[in-house]
């Protein structure tokens, strides 16, 4: 069985598909609320590298915030990273975690590839 972690929005209907196709292929799940539970710097800098993205791809770029905070202009992609630290709605979701690997569910399919 695989053990997987999901970082996960119970109101994000992608994170809900996600969930429910991980359950689908018998993962044993770990579920992380990041909007309760906040990923660290380190955490998300985990996840980018292994993502092999940049901070900004792994932003919701559309959010209000994003756009309050003047992201749009930082250039520094450890500011971008304490964004996402500091105001958790920024992160793209869900992102799944297994085997090393990561993979942003959108859509839900693509954490197949990963399990």
């Amino acid at each position: 069985m695989t053990q997987v972690t999901i970082i996960h929005n119970p109101r994000c209907s992608k994170s809900r598909q996600t969930l429910a196709l991980l359950e689908e292929q018998g993962c044993n799940i770990t579920v992380v609320e990041y909007l309760k539970q906040p990923l660290s710097n380190l955490e998300i800098s985990d996840i980018l590298k292994k993502l092999a993205i940049s901070p900004r791809e792994l932003m919701r770029t559309k959010e209000d915030e994003y756009k309050q905070l003047g992201l749009a202009a930082v250039e520094d992609d450890s500011l971008l990273i304490q964004a996402m630290v500091d105001t958790p709605k920024l992160l793209e979701r869900p992102i799944v975690l297994a085997n090393d690997k990561a993979a942003i569910g959108r859509p839900p399919e693509n954490v197949l590839s990963i399990l």
